[in-house]
């Protein structure tokens, strides 16, 4: 047999019934979860996409699972100028790498903190006996794509703040005391670091908490208050049309109230970020 009688690994559609193999599923795998992270597919999509792409038997089921892709059949020309991100997104690539800047903690009878700019390590190593301590990762940079927040609470607490977006497992033991899972099995965003919190608590406790950060909780309320104003020029729009008024008058009751709520919120958070930078 010579080489010419094999398939072009490249001409697919020459040979559309031929079996696909493992490889070939986990390129069409990686493809969607680019365009998952460009934002060209939603998670619906994704998911579906992604559950008949390990179905794939044949390259006739896998080429339609990426022909509306940037790069069907044929490479995507490498751009070497970094577009700018959609508004809110988070950079993950930029954040993973570089030497890390803390690699442990101790407080006894006091606290610590590591919070702001710093790089995490592989490995942050924490220590709280009738003390406390927040090791806060919204703002950091990670030293690799996993990294393990290890903690020993005795009489005392740790609670680490992830950001949305990074995946959590936590694993430590509690005697008496206990580790807070709450913030477990919520998927990650695709090329996001992993946060494993492990450890030991004995009449202590661990706790995981997700939040944004300042500056992101401020783009979030000035987003809302775009759409609030919105919504009133369209409740306005609504009355001054003459269509019905008794339903418009509730939802501009509705709408105000809800308002209110968040603002109250919003008011709340800014409190306890205050009281917190102070402690």
């Amino acid at each position: 047999m010579t080489d010419e009688s094999l398939p072009e690994r490249s001409d697919v559609p020459a040979a559309p019934d031929l079996r696909a193999s493992d490889a070939d599923r986990e390129q069409v795998a990686e493809r969607l979860r680019d365009a998952l992270a460009e934002g060209r597919l939603d998670m619906a999509e994704f998911e579906e996409r992604l559950e008949a792409t390990y179905k794939a038997r044949t390259y006739r089921e896998l080429e339609p699972l990426t022909h509306d892709l940037p790069g069907a059949g044929v490479s995507a020309p490498v751009n070497l100028v970094k577009g700018p991100l959609p508004e809110g997104a988070v950079d993950w690539p930029a954040r993973i790498g570089g030497r890390s800047t803390s690699t442990w903690g101790v407080g006894v009878l006091s606290g610590f903190q590591r919070k702001g700019r710093w790089t995490a390590p592989r490995r942050f190593d924490c220590f709280a006996f009738w003390g406390g301590g927040e090791i806060d990762l919204r703002e950091a940079n990670f030293e690799d794509r996993e990294i393990v927040v290890n903690c020993v609470a005795v009489m005392g607490g740790v609670n680490v703040v992830v950001p949305p977006g990074v995946e959590v497992a936590v694993r430590g033991i509690g005697i008496m005391g206990g580790f807070d899972h709450s913030e477990e099995g919520v998927p990650g965003d695709p090329g996001a670091p992993r946060v494993v919190v492990t450890g030991f608590a004995f009449w202590g406790g661990v706790g995981v908490e997700r939040k944004v950060t300042r500056a992101e909780r401020q783009r979030l309320k000035a987003e809302r208050r775009r759409g609030k104003l919105e919504r009133r020029a369209g409740r306005r729009g609504e009355l001054e049309g003459g269509q019905d008024r008794h339903r418009s008058l509730h939802a501009d009751r509705f709408e105000r109230h809800r308002e209110r709520l968040e603002d109250h919120l919003d008011r709340m958070e800014e409190r306890r970020e205050r009281r917190r930078d102070r402690d």
